[in-house]
């Protein structure tokens, strides 16, 4: 692991000389006016320039983009061939969702030698991701190839770090549980292959622990092979209670390899001795088994992986080399890889619409309908076996390999030619020279980096290392979350009235005031009705509107007001919808849908549809919801609408906090200070540069 660790920051040291010699954004006569040639006088647009050009930067990291792109125009007046401004104008742009504009902009400082492959970089990625727009869960993207990103090796110079990898749960924060098969443990690594924790269990501590599982409560399911039991722990990893024990009976297992959970809490248990699948309840009381031979089917014979979705059970068989595929009650109902498609099946798990199933050195994926393979991956000819792949919260595959005691991280090779996209979003000198800056990191497909840690971050200001860098947070730990909720006053959606003040008074009350609320009524012309917290919705009730039902609904104008208000908010920050699910003529005549998406995503905005009707959502509410990161929930779905509050909560924000202390002069606070950051994780990296002012004085 620490061999892995020092090879990256050799790594690290070549790509700061390389970044350092070509991507300088700050070259010499690029200075927005504020720095001249030693042997004249700053001319008056100079001058002027300067002022405008440091009022936009303030703008800027107040969130106020409108005023800041009026500011920069200015100083672009005064000096049009200046590509700091032309920067700072294209940035501002792009942060109000006016993507276009501010290609045009980056563009022209381009042509004219600015910024380097840093600034070609990120024109090419935005000018992608306005191609191909916002991808969830890897949805539409089709299959890619996979490639080793990064291991962590068990062993380090003699000293075990952990032995017998089998089975991997991902968490949201970037980390990941590991079931140690040889040391009888769980243990906690984050991205960087650290081990933070160690669990051993009960006080007789875990027996061969094979496969590990989150349960829909939040709590963590290990199996234990030579244990002949199951055990229950919290999210924390601590031991709750056995389930089931050692036997042939109904409950009692032989050798339990691995687990699966359906929608109605039912827990799934490859049972390897006994060759058959055992079922218990969410409690864990026993339901039934299956597996054995029914009319044409011979009967499991070494049943391995498991997965289990709405309507089927699908199960590896070692032995026979197939996946067979069976209902929730147990009925066989056919094969859906062919005998001898696999040598060793192992581990099921879910990814890009596919099972993911490891079979000795290759990583495939099934489709469900078909049973058509396609190979993601492969470790080659080296003697391994591969258990388990597993996708993180960061659309890597976090892969186990028991027989060389090998973690792998594995990313799709787009993303590691490409690099992550690094973001400085804030920046704070008001206690100069204590600088606070804030950073978001994502892929090129806007999913946000998670998982970061201080190690991950190198700073510095005009080429050289600032100090006392210290991390201070990062925004997917933040337990807060600013909702604003867009009642639709369209005369489709008056029908339900009942269904969404009942509908908003129970999602408020899950809020338990963990962030602001605000409430605007989208008719004709939006209006903020509410703002405050959660327990002042508690008896909400639509007839206090002060907007009317109407027929036409400005609901771009309601998206774009909602969306202005939350870009000071919390770092987790999410719009609902209340609706019918229609949309009435020109909902979208002052922003169209890109603008829209490009403005709520540049500003890590969500938007969630709580839909009155079970008929389609509209195109364009589709298309927003598709392109925000957002869910549709129906009004009467048997879970209630408590579990969206939840759901805007576990949404990953790669956004991370950061404090250190400059060495630059301010001349009075006149002078702009340049900042560049670079950030690593395994051999994916990313940079931005920006800059700032500090205090008058």
């Amino acid at each position: 692991m620490k061999k892995f660790l020092i090879k990256n920051k050799s790594i690290l040291a070549l790509g700061i000389a390389f970044f350092a010699s070509c991507f300088s954004l700050f070259a010499q006569g690029n200075t927005a006016g504020l720095v001249v040639p030693e042997d004249r006088i700053r001319t008056a647009d100079e001058g002027l320039a300067g002022q405008e050009f440091r009022r936009g930067v303030q703008a800027y990291y107040r969130c106020a983009y409108n005023e800041a792109i009026m500011q920069f125009e200015k100083a672009l007046s005064y000096l049009p061939q200046d590509n700091l401004i032309l920067d700072w104008l294209g940035k501002a742009y792009y942060k109000s969702g006016l993507e276009g504009s501010a290609l045009n902009y980056w563009e022209t400082a381009s042509e004219n030698g600015y910024g380097g492959l840093l600034l070609k970089n990120k024109m090419e990625i935005v000018r992608e991701r306005r191609i191909t727009g916002f991808n969830k869960d890897n949805e539409n993207r089709g299959n890619l190839r996979i490639s080793e990103s990064g291991s962590f090796d068990g062993n380090y110079e003699g000293n075990l770090v952990f032995s017998g990898p089998l089975s991997v749960l991902p968490n949201n924060d970037g980390t990941f549980w590991v079931t140690t098969y040889n040391e009888n443990l769980i243990i906690l690594m984050n991205q960087n292959g650290q081990v933070i924790d160690r669990k051993t269990g009960p006080l007789n501590g875990f027996d061969r622990p094979v496969d590990i599982i989150r349960l829909k409560d939040g709590n963590i399911l290990v199996s234990e092979s030579a244990g002949d039991r199951l055990s229950l722990l919290n999210s924390k990893g601590n031991f709750i209670k056995y389930i089931g024990e050692k036997g042939r009976g109904l409950g009692q297992m032989v050798g339990p390899q691995y687990l699966a959970q359906d929608s109605n809490g039912n827990i799934y248990v490859s049972d390897y001795g006994n060759r058959r699948i055992d079922v218990f309840d969410v409690d864990g009381n026993p339901l039934f088994f299956f597996g054995g031979k029914q009319g044409d089917f011979k009967g499991l014979k070494g049943p391995t992986g498991i997965f289990v979705n709405e309507t089927s059970v699908f199960i590896a068989d070692d032995h026979k080399g197939c996946i067979y595929e069976f209902d929730h009650s147990g009925n066989y109902i056919r094969v859906l890889c062919e005998e001898n498609t696999f040598t060793k099946p192992e581990a099921i798990r879910f990814w890009n619409n596919q099972l993911l199933v490891c079979d000795i050195n290759r990583v495939l994926g099934v489709n469900t309908e078909s049973g058509s393979l396609f190979e993601y991956g492969k470790t080659g000819n080296n003697p391994g076996r591969l258990n388990c792949a597993v996708p993180d919260v960061n659309s890597n595959l976090v892969v186990t390999d028991f027989k060389a005691n090998e973690i792998y991280m594995m990313s799709e090779i787009q993303e590691l030619v490409g690099g992550m996209f690094v973001q400085i979003e804030n920046v704070n000198a008001d206690k100069f020279p204590n600088v606070t800056v804030e950073i978001k990191v994502e892929n090129r497909h806007r999913q946000p980096v998670i998982g970061l840690n201080e190690n991950s971050f190198y700073l510095s200001e005009n080429k050289r290392n600032v100090n006392s860098v210290k991390l201070l947070g990062a925004a997917y730990n933040n337990t807060a979350c600013d909702v604003t909720f867009i009642i639709d006053r369209s005369i489709q959606s008056s029908y339900f009235t009942e269904q969404i003040d009942s509908s908003l008074r129970e999602m408020c009350s899950a809020l338990n005031n963990r962030g602001t609320v605000k409430i605007i009524s989208a008719g004709k012309i939006p209006v903020t009705e509410y703002t405050g917290t959660a327990d002042g919705c508690r008896d909400f009730s639509s007839t206090g509107l002060k907007t009317s039902v109407s027929s036409e609904v400005s609901l771009d104008l309601a998206l774009r007001l909602a969306s202005n208000d939350l870009v000071n908010g919390e770092k987790k920050r999410s719009i609902i919808l209340l609706t019918a699910g229609n949309v009435t003529n020109d909902s979208f005549k002052n922003y169209n849908l890109a603008e829209l998406t490009a403005f709520m995503n540049n500003n890590s905005i969500n938007l969630a549809v709580v839909q009155m009707t079970q008929g389609a959502l509209s195109a364009e509410i589709s298309y927003l919801v598709d392109n925000t990161r957002g869910e549709q929930y129906y009004v009467f779905r048997p879970e209630g609408l408590k579990p969206v509050i939840q759901d805007l909560f576990e949404i990953p924000e790669g956004v991370y906090q950061l404090s250190y202390v400059s060495a630059l002069p301010t001349n009075f606070g006149e002078n702009y200070l340049p900042l560049e950051v670079e950030v690593y994780m395994l051999n994916r990296s990313g940079r931005d540069e920006s800059g700032y002012f500090a205090p008058l004085e």
